[in-house]
């Protein structure tokens, strides 16, 4: 009688085939967040990993502080625990990836095809206030005005944020050291929040295209000071984000969709400078399909990770 061996359970992945689905998630987080208009926050929030970035930057913070305080590593190392190191380290590895390789190509197709690419970035936009509007759907009251309220608040942050965009945009030739600095702190401070694009920031202040330039060519000082003003943006402002998330969800939620809808405009797909125009007769078909392609890719992620939320277990 021929024997057969024993079946065994199937090995578990290799560490690196477990870190490849948070490679590619910070992959594409580093490629919309190089989109003028388009939020890493509000891709990780479509991504489901939202709360665990914002969670370990904190404790990330926290332990920076508590060495600066004088505590040292042994203070430091609760938080050093708590931070989600499978997710982080390979999503930062992927987000870099997509960075350094995609800014030449994108830079290059932003610069000769404008309209088709904002209309891509418009639809992708659009597309991404599901996320924000279902959270917010969730968490409202039921009382009589509430859905007013709240309407009124995302109308009049939307109304600044498009006013805003609205200003000439400046333009920086030799941009000094702390202009660098200023603005890394500035772009991943919209990098952290849903809805505000860290890119968008620096095309408002001239520095998106010195920045695209910079990581396409390799501009190791011009990035390294751009890096430093990163991580002074996230010690300031990632705990109070934080606090604001645990504690202040709901109108947090309706900044950022305001923030979404008013930053439409920097990427209306016909524009002259800061003024708007209307498409030309026959020429909108293509950015039209642009900008339902870019849509649908939101929309299929987004209806991914509800699916994945909705699962037992």
């Amino acid at each position: 009688m021929t024997s057969y061996p024993a079946a065994s359970d199937p090995a578990p992945p290799k560490p690196a085939l477990r870190a490849l689905p948070s490679f590619l998630q910070g992959a594409l987080i580093g490629l919309v967040e190089l989109v003028p208009g388009v939020s890493g926050g509000t891709m990780a929030l479509v991504l489901g990993i939202y709360d665990r970035l914002i969670i370990s930057a904190d404790h990330a913070v926290h332990s920076v502080t508590a060495v600066l305080g004088g505590k040292g590593l042994q203070g430091a190392r609760a938080h050093l625990k708590a931070i989600d190191w499978r997710l982080i380290i390979p999503l930062v590895l992927g987000m870099g990836a997509a960075l350094f390789t995609l800014a030449g190509p994108l830079h290059t197709f932003v610069d000769t095809q404008p309209v088709l690419a904002r209309a891509l970035f418009l639809g992708m936009v659009l597309a991404s206030l599901l996320v924000p509007l279902a959270m917010i759907g969730q968490l409202l009251p039921p009382r009589p005005g509430s859905r007013v309220a709240a309407l009124c608040v995302v109308l009049v942050v939307a109304a600044a944020v498009f006013l805003l965009l609205g200003l000439p945009a400046l333009q920086v030739g030799d941009p000094r050291w702390w202009v660098l600095v200023l603005s890394g702190a500035a772009a991943v401070c919209a990098l952290v929040l849903p809805g505000l694009s860290g890119s968008f920031i620096l095309l408002t202040v001239g520095m998106y295209e010195p920045t695209l330039e910079a990581a396409s060519t390799r501009d190791l000082g011009y990035l390294a000071l751009f890096a430093g003003g990163a991580v002074l943006g996230l010690a300031t402002v990632v705990r109070g984000l934080a606090y604001l998330l645990r504690e202040q969800r709901l109108p947090t939620l309706l900044v950022a969709t305001g923030l979404i809808v008013g930053s439409a405009r920097a990427i209306w797909p016909w524009q002259d400078g800061t003024t708007l125009l209307a498409p030309e007769a026959g020429a909108w078909g293509l950015p039209l399909a642009a900008a339902l392609g870019g849509a649908a890719a939101v929309v299929l992620l987004w209806l991914r990770d509800r699916r994945a939320h909705a699962l037992p277990g």
